[in-house]
């Protein structure tokens, strides 16, 4: 039997609420509508470029986006000491581009799996928590858990963008 990223109910964000509830509910429609434009497709589609010369790829988002909530909410926020996810040093874009022999199935779960360590590493730190932002240029500064949220909605609206686009080109699926 062949795998299928599997079919998803999107979570609803709040229409009032609190601010921390308003921030995870947005975040939380976003982490789902990534697996909504995934769903039902098989891992070799989930493989397929958008279009060449660009090896993005839906699995590619996949991988990043779980990456990145380890890299936000675990390392940087919360301080964890946990490896960064698909790290190579001779590719920065590991994540995105070396997916040739990646499992698909796989890759979800570590997916499922950092989204839910995510909510866990930040679940008591407030959003004023700030902790040391080191810039390229070595200089440092604070940022806080409340620019991490802001963060991930933009970074996951912006994905969901190009998940929208290769979707649409594997098989003719659109829609939010």
């Amino acid at each position: 039997m062949t795998w299928r990223a599997p079919e998803i109910t999107r979570t609803t964000e709040p229409y009032a609420a609190d601010e921390r509830p308003m921030l995870e509910g947005w975040l939380d429609w976003h982490r789902d509508t990534l697996l909504h434009k995934c769903a039902g497709l098989t891992a070799e589609q989930l493989k397929t470029p958008s279009v060449e010369p660009s090896t993005l790829t839906l699995l590619g988002l996949v991988r990043h986006m779980a990456a990145v909530e380890r890299w936000w909410f675990r390392l940087r926020a919360a301080g964890q000491d946990v490896p960064a996810l698909y790290e190579d040093p001779e590719d920065p874009d590991a994540d995105f581009n070396d997916y040739a022999d990646a499992d698909a199935e796989a890759d979800f779960a570590t997916f499922t799996a950092e989204v839910t360590a995510a909510r866990a590493a930040v679940a008591d730190l407030p959003l004023e928590h700030v902790f040391p932002r080191t810039r390229r240029d070595g200089k440092g500064d604070k940022m806080s858990l409340r620019w991490v949220y802001l963060h991930m909605i933009e970074e996951y609206a912006r994905h969901n963008g190009h998940a929208d686009l290769i979707r649409e080109r594997i098989d003719g699926v659109t829609g939010d």
